[in-house]
């Protein structure tokens, strides 16, 4: 009896320390997405860091990674376990294209995409603004780029190339939009086989985007974001008091609405701008599930979820 019930005591311990590894993996290193400088790349920045500063706000009562002066963009693998091929998300974080909110917008999501059963590969693309150039100009081609790699490497990382979705917030939300509409042909010169495969994402998510439409010409789509039937189905989550504006998602998704491409949007009264996954009293706490629920119902996640 006593050896039955240390074998039993044993056999839980092992399952309590093994139970993590059935939700996520752990990151691969980050890969460089560029075999030398990125496309335009001249001046150098300073060191690439975190940027916060004593007084930025922490969310949800804890602190944001906010990455800058990125010169060299790399994509980091989080694997979903088991056996593959899965279908996977290129993570675009947010900060105004002049920071990145790394874990807030990008490793925590890539978490919570492992626990639906979905790979994920997080974007860090270049930041700040160039100095000349769009203000997305960079990043797009860093995201093209991801896109691209994320296909031709499918079979060596267990990624179903016909899933490959896209997940953006605020900036990274424009970025993902961008990437949505601007897929017919790449925005710098053809690198490797990589720039011969589709950078159209399957899906897109956009969390509480910033700049998808112009206030000052009655909220018009954005001109960098020619919405046209082939756009991928799309996601939308915005709060109505976020001073990014309502009015950008409604706009986008009318204009996804006219252009025959499946919506879904969810619009809540309260939530600000910038809360992530993180907990929250408000609404928009209910997101990740509802985002969640439209990926499996869609045939692009292998189950539904809630937060993290």
């Amino acid at each position: 009896m006593l050896k039955l019930f240390l074998f039993a005591l044993i056999g839980a311990a092992c399952a309590a320390i093994l139970a993590p590894c059935a939700v996520t993996a752990e990151p691969g290193a980050p890969l460089p997405l560029w075999p030398g400088r990125a496309p335009g790349e001249t001046a150098e920045l300073p060191a690439e860091g975190d940027t916060t500063k004593p007084n930025d706000r922490p969310v949800s009562g804890k602190g944001v990674l906010r990455i800058g002066n990125v010169s060299k963009p790399t994509l980091t693998l989080y694997p979903a376990p088991g056996a593959g091929p899965k279908p996977a998300v290129l993570v675009c974080p947010g900060g105004g294209y002049n920071i990145l909110a790394y874990d807030l917008e990008g490793s925590e999501v890539c978490e919570w995409l492992n626990s639906l059963g979905v790979s994920a590969a997080l974007l860090k693309y270049r930041v700040p603004r160039r100095p000349g150039l769009d203000k997305h100009a960079a990043p797009l081609q860093d995201a093209q780029r991801a896109l691209g790699l994320m296909r031709a490497n499918a079979g060596k990382w267990s990624i179903d190339p016909k899933r490959i979705g896209v997940l953006g917030f605020s900036a990274g939300g424009h970025l993902s939009a961008a990437l949505s509409t601007n897929h017919m042909r790449r925005t710098y010169d053809s690198v490797d086989a990589a720039d011969q495969e589709s950078c159209r994402p399957d899906f897109s998510v956009l969390v509480y985007p910033a700049y998808l439409t112009v206030k000052e010409e009655g909220d018009r789509v954005s001109p960098e974001l020619p919405v046209n039937r082939e756009t991928p189905p799309t996601f939308l989550v915005q709060s109505q008091d976020d001073g990014v504006r309502v009015e950008s998602s409604v706009f986008y998704y009318l204009a996804l609405k006219n252009a025959g491409v499946k919506a879904e949007m969810h619009l809540y009264p309260t939530g600000g701008h910038g809360y992530g996954l993180r907990p929250s009293p408000n609404g928009t706490a209910d997101w990740p599930s509802r985002a969640a629920e439209w990926m499996r119902r869609s045939g692009f996640a292998e189950r539904a979820g809630g937060n993290r």
